[in-house]
């Protein structure tokens, strides 16, 4: 039997991200995708390929704002935090996620 695959759905990096940054604070780029592990049940999955170049477009985008800091086992880190902008996108990306899941819901209870 096929392994499930738990790779991050296409077009929903910007919405974990942004939702994990709003809630926890600041964070670093391994905090973030080790929350979203740990709190999916280790569903979702977001490989550092993704996630590095996905929070610089962000920070590019002005929704999130990247620092240097020192992480908690004393290493040099980016430190994400969501901008006003930010919290923005995250409600339109919220309402888009919603949209998606009703019209699969749809087709899936079509009868």
């Amino acid at each position: 039997m096929a392994r499930p695959k738990n790779d991050i759905l296409q077009g929903t990096l910007a919405l974990l991200v942004l939702k994990t940054v709003a809630d926890g604070g600041r964070m670093h780029g391994y905090a973030i995708t080790a929350h979203i592990q740990r709190v999916s049940a280790d569903l979702l999955r977001v490989e550092e390929g993704s996630l590095y170049p996905g929070l610089h477009r962000m920070a590019q985008e002005g929704w999130l704002r990247a620092e240097w800091g020192t992480t908690e086992k004393n290493r040099q880190a980016r430190f994400y935090t969501i901008t006003k902008a930010g919290r923005k996108q995250l409600e339109i990306e919220e309402e888009s996620w919603a949209r998606l899941c009703s019209g699969v819901g749809r087709v899936l209870g079509y009868a």
